[in-house]
């Protein structure tokens, strides 16, 4: 990264090394950090809550493969139909052909309203099969979201994709992502991952002076907070596909509404009886 007058350069590099057709690349590696960091901190939630860490191993594989399975059907279903119809293994496959041959790329293409459904099925079907209260491990899942969704931001940062739109050059952090063009942008990415870590905060904080909140409380915020910043950054980036420049609002901004209606629900909604949980 260099600074030239007064404007930042990115040439960001997607791998950290490669032998031959494999390469370990960044986004991968901004993923599994994610992971990494949210089991860490969920084994903390875990024990505070009176659970074991064999609990949590369980409730980690629901949340890995609702993440990703949700993760690349959303971004294949939502943003580039047309071309995986036409090359379906693509799209459980992490290998992808480039000029004649395969190359392992790993899964190019994610997309976080996906996962968001992906997640949301994983733990329903966890909350059914451990027979525990959605709302309530809902409730303890979110803690932990939006530092993951900050991780997977910095990985779009390293691969300058989701780049911000055009910015005066004047902007002390401007970016020219120079394997994209010569033109000083938002960094859209990094103001999205700022947004994340600042809502990680705020819903940690919440939950370590309030063990017992109203069920669904913490969810609703959530959503409403990490939505609601993903519908204000969007004026900031670029659309992904060409389509979305004939929308009044782009897919990304489309797809957070439900989900910021739905926050709002939770967070006002009336509550009778005691959680499940509260019970045990």
């Amino acid at each position: 990264m260099d600074l030239i007058f007064n404007v930042i350069h990115w040439a960001g590099k997607e791998e950290l090394f490669s032998i031959g057709s494999f390469g370990v690349r960044y986004y991968s590696l901004c993923w599994l950090l994610a992971f990494a960091v949210s089991y860490y901190l969920m084994l903390k939630v875990f024990k505070r809550e009176g659970k074991t860490q064999e609990d949590l191993d369980r409730f980690s594989i629901y949340m890995f493969l609702g993440t990703l399975i949700g993760a690349r059907l959303g971004h294949c279903l939502f943003y580039e139909f047309d071309y995986y119809m036409q090359h379906p293994l693509e799209m459980i496959l992490p290998f992808r052909k480039i000029d004649g041959a395969w190359k392992l790329t790993g899964f190019m293409g994610l997309a976080s309203h996906g996962a968001a459904v992906g997640i949301l099925v994983g733990l329903y079907l966890y909350a059914k099969k451990a027979k525990t209260d959605f709302l309530w491990i809902a409730d303890r899942l979110i803690l932990v979201v939006p530092l993951a969704g900050a991780f997977v931001r910095l990985g779009n940062f390293f691969n300058s994709e989701i780049i911000g739109k055009v910015a005066d050059p004047d902007l002390p952090w401007a970016i020219v992502f120079t394997k994209v063009d010569q033109l000083p942008r938002h960094p859209g990415q990094l103001y999205e991952a700022v947004g994340y870590v600042i809502l990680f905060i705020i819903l940690w904080s919440f939950y370590r002076k309030n063990k017992s909140p109203k069920p669904g409380l913490l969810f609703g915020i959530f959503l409403i907070g990490l939505f609601g910043i993903r519908f204000v950054i969007e004026f900031f980036k670029e659309n992904q596909e060409a389509f979305e420049n004939d929308m009044f609002i782009n897919m990304g901004q489309l797809l957070s509404v439900p989900f910021i209606l739905a926050g709002i629900y939770l967070v006002f909604r009336k509550v009778k009886g005691t959680p499940v949980e509260a019970k045990k």
